[in-house]
Parts: C-alpha cells; structure tokens; sequence
C-alpha cells in the first residue's frame, strides 16, 4: 500500500505530469480516505494535484472511491408504501409515492453578499420536494449555511436517514464520509484547495433518486465539472452560483445547464448587459439578518429574487424527468 508511486506521476511539475486512470484515481483517494497513509503523503497528493488540476477521468476515479465510503441516504422507494387513504384515483396520484432528493452542497459560504441557499432549499421542500443540504465550514471567516439553517430551526443531523417530502435535512460533511472531512481540514494547514473541494460539489450520497444542484466560481471549472457530469452520467443542474455557493445571484441570472444520465443541455442563457433592478437584499449578511431575511420571503413579504425562482424552476423540470 502507499500513494508514493501515484504522486510520483502528479508531482512532476505542470508541464510533466501525468494523469492518473479513473482506476489509479479510485485507488490513492480511497487510501487517502481510508486513512492508510501519512500527513506527508497527503500534503504530497495534495500539493501535486493543486498545481496539475484534477482530469474528468481522475475526478471520476475520486468520485468512485468516494461513493464507496459515503452514508448514503436510504431510497425511499424501497421504504413500505402505506395503503392509499382514498378511493378516488385522482386523489391518489397527488400522492406521488417518490419524489427525486435534490442535493445540495454548500461549502464556499458567504463574505459579500447573504448566503440564500437555505431560501433555494427551503422553496423546493415548499415545492414537495426532498431537499437534502450538506457541507462543512472551511473558512473561519466566511458565514455558512448551517449557521443559516439553525437560526431557521433546522439542525444538523447526527445520523442519515431518510428525507420526506417537503423536508430539508442538513448532513454535515463528516456524517456523510469521516474520511471526505479529514481531507477537506487540510486547506486549515496548508491554505490551498483539493480534490476533496471538488469531490463534495459533485458526489451523490443517495440511494435513490436523485438531482444535484451544483456550482462554479471560475470559468475552468464550468468545464471540468460539466465533463465530470457526463462521464458520471449524473441528474445534476450546474450554474456559476453567489460567491461560489449553487444558488443564482439575486442580481443577475447565470447560465444554468441541465443533465439527465449525463446528457447536457443548456437550460438558462446569461444575463447580460447593465443591470437595471436590484432586488432588496439585507446589507448585513450575518446568519441572524439572512435567516430574517428568508423567513420574510417564504411568508410572501418580500419578493423571491428572480433568477433563484427561475432556478427553482429549472430544477422542478429536472426533478419531474427522472
């Protein structure tokens, strides 16, 4: 065992690495998070691949082993259907018995502007949807969704267990994969980005059906993350998301695209030019003043920003073709 040999290919530099298959890859992450290998091999991996940047074949490979590891969320479809409480067949359908878990990670937080995933989570469980949220602080100077979500009344779960419909559940990151969280802990030591950043914005932690709504901050990885969804043959939306969480920036609408098994389409085209209407965000953006400010929005008082309702749109199309 040992990751010597693989970061012996990804250290060399730039220009002199070579990539890893999606076999190789599967085999130094699940190490890695296995826990089989030392601090100095893991500052080695990470620091190479920091400088290569990961390949869709690598990403996949890491992926891999990742979904190996992962607590997954239980499939609702195979959970006892109750017996239907009406006759009417009509009624029956409004039913609906499974309903695909949109996931949601959220890693980036927010430094500028409020962090309105919990509205984007909150408007599909409003919608009947599952909505599942995961992530973990990775800055102790940004402000993060699950100091958001507890200032709406919705802790983090300690155990994974099955979402209803309607339901937002929020899994810390070391719930899901213990492993996954020790790896995202050594940007706090060497101040860089890895993998695992990547890995946690495109994994699936569900049994069952499933929607992941993920985002970019820089053009590069629009590329990188969209190639990763196809070769993954993932149900995912991807947008260039508000300070890099996978919500639309309230100000203006991103380019949203779409896939089904993997097969891309472009949902929503960029908004451009000058803006001409601002919507009336809070000026603060601590958790308190962000949670106020969604719960006037979900009571009706204060509009839904347009390009989050128009991606909550796109992701209730998805969500009904899976």
């Amino acid at each position: 065992m040992g990751i010597g040999k693989y970061i012996k290919e990804i250290g060399r530099g730039k220009d002199g690495a070579r990539p890893l298959s999606r076999e190789q890859a599967a085999d130094l992450f699940g190490q890695v998070l296995d826990g089989a290998v030392t601090d100095l091999e893991i500052g080695g991996f990470c620091l190479a691949m920091r400088i290569k940047g990961e390949t869709p074949q690598e990403m996949a490979g890491f992926l891999d082993a990742t979904q190996a590891r992962l607590n997954r969320v239980p499939d609702s479809a195979k959970l006892p259907v109750p017996p239907p409480r009406f006759a009417d067949t009509q009624a029956q359908a409004v039913l609906d018995p499974v309903r695909p878990v949109i996931v949601i990670p959220s890693y980036n937080g927010a430094r500028k502007l409020p962090v309105l995933t919990p509205l984007l989570a909150l408007l599909l469980a409003r919608a009947g949807l599952p909505v599942l949220v995961h992530g973990t602080a990775t800055e102790s100077t940004r402000v993060f969704t699950s100091k958001v979500l507890l200032a709406l009344g919705i802790q983090a779960q300690s155990a994974i267990k099955t979402i209803a419909k309607g339901e937002v559940a929020f899994a810390p990151t070391e719930v899901l994969c213990a492993g996954l969280q020790r790896l995202l802990d050594v940007r706090r030591v060497v101040g860089l980005r890895n993998p695992a950043h990547s890995a946690v914005k495109l994994m699936n932690p569900c049994a069952g059906k499933s929607l992941i709504v993920s985002s970019y901050t820089h053009p590069e990885y629009a590329i990188s993350m969209a190639a990763t969804f196809e070769l993954m043959q993932s149900n995912a939306l991807l947008l260039r998301g508000t300070e890099g969480e996978p919500v639309a920036d309230p100000r203006r609408m991103p380019q949203m695209d779409g896939f089904l098994a993997g097969r891309r389409a472009v949902l929503q085209e960029a908004q451009t030019g000058t803006l001409v209407n601002l919507p009336d965000l809070p000026k603060a953006f601590d958790a308190e003043t962000t949670a106020a400010y969604i719960q006037r929005v979900m009571a009706g008082e204060s509009a839904v920003p347009r390009p989050i309702a128009r991606q909550v749109e796109h992701i209730l199309h998805l969500s009904g073709q899976l």
